[in-house]
């Protein structure tokens, strides 16, 4: 599992099952981009491969024999601590995604996803974005406005005049985001070009002075936009 490119991203796959792992690096491995270098199939296994060999990625199952995806997070990040790690689990409970981005994932993805998504979302992840699987971004949001933060006050209208600065379109596009829908299907529900959507969510997220479209969501749903 070498990588034929010296800028190919270095992906470690953890998971329990043989087929899955292997089904998973060849996929992956057809894209010039990224290179799996390895494997493991228990958060132990996963450690000393992420010790030995430093990914850039690790893809991380939650279900594991043992100690499970989420609980190994912080031995992961100690043993790579320069790997962004992504959650690539069937578990659509709000609970795991919630205790994964406080464990330190840099992301948390469906094995549901498409092939180019998956890695559409790796280059993200090394580009410093938080990556949310569309279908949880509500479940993101909801776990957040359940949550007991307390904000101060002028926390709270600070954001208020972010969000005032955006355009009528630019809150439309927020929504959209807060709803949890691509870049696609914005476009589709506003008549708009889908690269159209894209440099709105640009100016969105460069407005409200946030990174990625999570944080846009939650603010969204703080603010009954949705």
């Amino acid at each position: 599992m070498q990588a034929t490119d010296p800028s190919a991203i270095r992906i470690l796959v953890v998971d329990d099952h043989t087929l899955f792992r292997r089904g998973l690096t060849a996929l992956l491995m057809r894209d010039p981009r990224l290179c799996v270098i390895g494997d493991a199939a228990d958060a132990g296994q996963a450690q000393r491969k992420a010790q030995e060999l430093q990914p850039d990625v690790i893809l991380l199952d939650n279900h594991l024999p043992g100690v499970n995806g989420v609980d190994a997070l912080p031995a992961l990040l100690e043993a790579a601590p320069r790997a962004r790690i992504l959650m690539l689990t069937v578990s659509e409970d709000e609970n795991d995604l919630a205790a994964s981005l406080r464990g330190g994932a840099a992301g948390y993805l469906l094995k549901t996803i498409e092939g180019d998504a998956l890695a559409a979302a790796i280059q993200g992840a090394m580009q410093g974005d938080s990556v949310i699987a569309p279908e949880m971004t509500s479940k993101l949001v909801a776990a957040y406005r359940g949550a007991s933060l307390g904000p101060a006050t002028t926390v709270a209208t600070t954001t208020e005049t972010l969000i005032a600065s955006l355009s009528p379109r630019e809150l439309d596009i927020l929504r959209g985001i807060g709803r949890g829908a691509s870049n696609k299907e914005i476009a589709r529900q506003h008549g708009i070009a889908e690269t159209t959507v894209k440099i709105h969510v640009q100016h969105v997220l460069r407005k409200l002075d946030v990174s990625s479209r999570v944080h846009a969501a939650v603010m969204a749903a703080e603010h009954g936009l949705l």
